[in-house]
C-alpha cells in the first residue's frame, strides 16, 4: 500500500534528519524561527493540496466531456490522491483563525447529500432539523430557503459558496468542498457496515437516453463548479501563508501567541476533533454515517494523514508530495530545552499514534473499511480503533504538559461530547 510504505519511509527519514537537525542546532532557536518554519511547511502542505486540487479538477473535467468507466475511475483516484496533502494540513486549525473561518468551505461535513442529489428512498424524505434535507439542486431549477425562492438553474462556483452551503444556517447544508466532490463521484454508500462503498455509475454523467438519475448536464455542471471552487479556495489559503500572507503575520507578529497556536492546533486536533468527533461518535454509536469520508471508504487515509500533520508540525518537518523536504527549528525544540523528558514522551506518543492509524490502514487495505472496523459485534476492529483513539488521548496529555513546560497562555484544546459527556451522545 503506497500511503503505509510512504509513511513508514518518512517515518525512517525524519528520524535520521531530526538526529542530524538536533546537531546543528546546539542553541534553542528562537520563537521567530520556529514560527517561520511552521508557516513554510503550511505553505508547503497548502501548495501540495493546491497541485493535487488542479489534478482532481482536471480529472472531472474528463468525466464531464466524456463519460465512462475509465474517465470515473481516474476522477476517483484523484480524489483519493488529493487527500492526503490536504488532510495534513489540518493540524494548522484551531491556533489560526484564518484557517478556522475558511476550513469549513473545503472539507465540512457530515452533510445531508439530498440537498445535492438524488438519494436512495431509505434516506427518507424530510427531517425536522433541515428543511432543504431532500432539495435536491441538481433535479430543481429553484429551491426555499427560510422563505426566500433561490434560483439554481445556474448552477456556479457563486451559487454554492454564497447560497447553498450551510443554507438556511444549517451546518448539515454541505454544497462544497471534497465531500460534496466525493458524493458526486461515488454516490451514497447504502452497504452499512458492510463491504462496499458508494457505486454511482459513470451513466449519471452520461449524454441523452444513457443518462441515469436523471439532470446528467446539470450533475455535471455542479461537479465541475464544485471543483472549480475548491482549486480557487486553496489558492486562497495558499496566499494567506506566502510571506506577504495574513496567516503568517499574525502569527510573527505576536509569537508567543503563535506558539500558542501550534500547540492549540496540535491538542484540539488530536483530542476533540478526530479522537472524538470524527471516530469515537461513530464507534458508541457503531454509525457509518458518522464515517469522515463515508462515500468512498477512504477515512483510513484521511485519519492517518491528520496524525502524520500533528507529527508534522512538532517536529518541524514535512515531505512534500515531490518528495523534497521542508525542515527546520519546531516547537520540539523549544519542549526539549525546557522540559527534555516532555519531548521525549511527545515524540513517543506521535511515533505510537502513527503506528495505530497505520494498523487501522492496513485492515482498510486489506479488505477491511473503517465504516466496518467499527460495526457493532466486531471486536477486534472495535479494539483496533479504540487502539487509535487511546493514543490520540495519551499524547494529547503528553502536550499539554508541553504547554505548562513553556508556560504559554491562550492554549485552548477542544473537547468532545463523545469523549467528557458520552451520555448526551445518546440523548
Amino acid at each position: 500500500m503506497k500511503i503505509l510504505a510512504r509513511s513508514a519511509t518518512f517515518a525512517i527519514a525524519a528520524a535520521a534528519a531530526l538526529a542530524a537537525g538536533q546537531t546543528a542546532r546546539a542553541e534553542t532557536p528562537s520563537a521567530e524561527t520556529v514560527l517561520k518554519n511552521y508557516a513554510d511547511i503550511a505553505l508547503a502542505g497548502y501548495s501540495d493540496a493546491l497541485t493535487k486540487a488542479k489534478a482532481l479538477n482536471e480529472a472531472t473535467d474528463a468525466l464531464i466531456a466524456n463519460p465512462s468507466e475509465e474517465t470515473l475511475k481516474a476522477a476517483r483516484q484523484a480524489w483519493r490522491d488529493s487527500r492526503p496533502s490536504y488532510q495534513q494540513t489540518e493540524a494548522f486549525r484551531f491556533g489560526n483563525p484564518i484557517v478556522d473561518d475558511w476550513e469549513g468551505r473545503v472539507n465540512a461535513w457530515p452533510l445531508d447529500e439530498g440537498l445535492i442529489d438524488y438519494v436512495d428512498q431509505s434516506y427518507g424524505s424530510e427531517s425536522d432539523q433541515n428543511s432543504l434535507y431532500t432539495a435536491n439542486v441538481i433535479a430543481n431549477q429553484s429551491i426555499t430557503v427560510n422563505g426566500e425562492t433561490v434560483d439554481v438553474s445556474k448552477i456556479t462556483p457563486e451559487l454554492l459558496q454564497d447560497k447553498l452551503q450551510e443554507a438556511g444556517g444549517i451546518e448539515a447544508n454541505v454544497a462544497t468542498g471534497y465531500h460534496a466532490i466525493e458524493f458526486l463521484l461515488w454516490g451514497q454508500d447504502l452497504h452499512g457496515t458492510g463491504p462496499g462503498a458508494g457505486e454511482r455509475p459513470y451513466t449519471d454523467y452520461a449524454k441523452g437516453d444513457e443518462c441515469t438519475g436523471g439532470h446528467c448536464d446539470r450533475r455535471g455542471e455542479y461537479l465541475d463548479a464544485a471543483t472549480d471552487l475548491l482549486v480557487s479556495d486553496l489558492q486562497e489559503m495558499v496566499g494567506n501563508w506566502q510571506d506577504d500572507g495574513a496567516a503568517r503575520k499574525a502569527l510573527l507578529d505576536d509569537p508567543q501567541k503563535g506558539l500558542s497556536a501550534i500547540l492549540t492546533g496540535m491538542g484540539s486536533l488530536s483530542y476533540g476533533e478526530l479522537a472524538g468527533e470524527r471516530m469515537k461518535l461513530g464507534l458508541l454509536l457503531h454509525d457509518p454515517e458518522e464515517e469522515h469520508d463515508c462515500f468512498s471508504d477512504n477515512t483510513h487515509v484521511s485519519h492517518l494523514n491528520d496524525v502524520l500533520g500533528i507529527r508534522n508540525v512538532y517536529t518541524g518537518q514535512y515531505e512534500r508530495v515531490d518528495g523534497s523536504m521542508v525542515e527546520g527549528p519546531a516547537i520540539a525544540d523549544l519542549v526539549a530545552a525546557k522540559a527534555p523528558k516532555i519531548d521525549e514522551e511527545i515524540r513517543t506518543d506521535l511515533d505510537d499514534s502513527v503506528a495505530k492509524f497505520g494498523a487501522i490502514a492496513t485492515a482498510a487495505e486489506n479488505g477491511e473499511a473503517y465504516d466496518q472496523q467499527i460495526a457493532e459485534g466486531n471486536d477486534e476492529g472495535n479494539a483496533r480503533v479504540q487502539a487509535g483513539i487511546d493514543a490520540l488521548i495519551t499524547q494529547t496529555r503528553a502536550i499539554e504538559r508541553a504547554v505548562a513546560a513553556l508556560d504559554l497562555g491562550g492554549v485552548s484544546i477542544e473537547g468532545s461530547d463523545s469523549l467528557d459527556n458520552t451520555e448526551a451522545v445518546f440523548q
